[in-house]
C-alpha cells in the first residue's frame, strides 16, 4: 500500500545531511529501528523507491527522516534519489510504502554505526530516553571528521559520559578515538561481549564487526544488523 504526503519541514543537520519532516498517513504504524521505501512523486522518481529509516518516535504525530545526500558525481552507485531529495522543497511529495526492518531494540548492549547507519538507531534511542531506560546502553559511532557526526548534541544528552565514544577517522581531536572500529578499540571500551550488539554502516563494515565480534565472544544469534 502506497501513500503520498507532503513535506512539513526540512533542516540542515551536516553539510550533506537533512532532515525531512513529513505527514504522517492515519493508522500509521512502525516500530524503532525500521524502515520504509520511499520515492519522490515527481517524473522520473515515482518508481525509483529507496529505503530509509524512521528517526521519529512511532507516537509522534509526523514522520521524520534524515538523510544523507549521495552526488552521483561523487557516488556513481547511487541512482540520484538522494541529491534530489536534497534538492526538495516544503509542500513537495513523497511516495510512501509499508514499514519493515529487521533492527529492533531487544535488550540492553552496544550499538556500533558508521556515519548515516546511525539513523535506525536514532528512533531506539529516543524512545529509550524518553522511557527512561537508556540505562548501561554504549554507543561506538564512527564518522571521517568532526563536521560529518549526525546529532552529536543530542547523543550527548542521551548516553552518559563513557558511553559514547565517537571514532573519527579522518581527523585527530581531543576526547575523539582516532582510526577504525577495530579489535584493539572495542577491548579498550567493552568489558563484557556477551551482551547484545548492534550494528549499521556501510556493509563492509557490518561483515568485519560481526568478524571481529564473533573472534572477541560475542554470540552470532545477539548480533543486530538490517539482513
Amino acid at each position: 500500500m502506497e501513500s503520498v504526503v507532503k513535506i512539513l519541514d526540512i533542516t540542515e543537520v551536516t553539510h550533506n545531511v537533512k532532515r525531512f519532516l513529513v505527514e504522517k498517513p492515519s493508522g500509521y504504524l512502525f516500530t524503532p529501528g525500521q524502515a520504509v521505501e520511499l520515492a519522490i512523486n515527481k517524473d522520473g522518481f515515482r518508481d525509483k523507491h529507496n529505503p530509509f529509516t524512521f528517526t521519529s518516535l512511532p507516537q509522534w504525530e509526523n514522520l521524520e527522516f534524515t538523510i544523507k545526500g549521495y552526488p552521483v558525481s561523487q557516488y556513481p552507485n547511487h541512482k540520484g534519489v538522494t541529491e534530489e531529495l536534497h534538492k526538495l522543497k516544503v509542500g513537495d511529495e513523497l511516495i510512501l510504502r509499508e514499514s519493515f526492518g529487521t533492527i529492533h531494540y531487544k535488550k540492553e548492549g552496544i550499538f556500533i554505526a558508521g556515519g548515516a547507519g546511525i539513523t535506525p538507531f536514532i528512533s531506539i534511542f529516543r524512545q529509550l530516553k524518553t522511557e527512561g531506560k537508556v540505562g548501561n546502553n554504549k554507543l561506538v559511532f564512527s564518522n571521517k571528521t568532526h563536521g560529518d557526526i549526525i546529532y552529536e548534541e543530542e547523543l550527548r544528552k542521551i548516553f552518559p559520559t563513557g558511553n559514547l565514544i565517537l571514532v573519527l577517522t579522518q581527523e585527530k581531536l581531543q576526547d575523539y578515538e582516532y582510526g577504525r572500529i577495530n579489535e584493539n578499540l572495542l577491548r579498550k571500551h567493552v568489558n563484557d561481549f556477551s551482551k547484545n550488539f548492534y550494528l549499521c554502516g556501510p556493509w563492509k563494515m557490518v561483515e568485519s564487526m560481526q568478524e571481529i565480534l564473533g573472534k572477541l565472544g560475542a554470540n552470532q544469534e545477539s548480533i543486530v544488523f538490517e539482513e
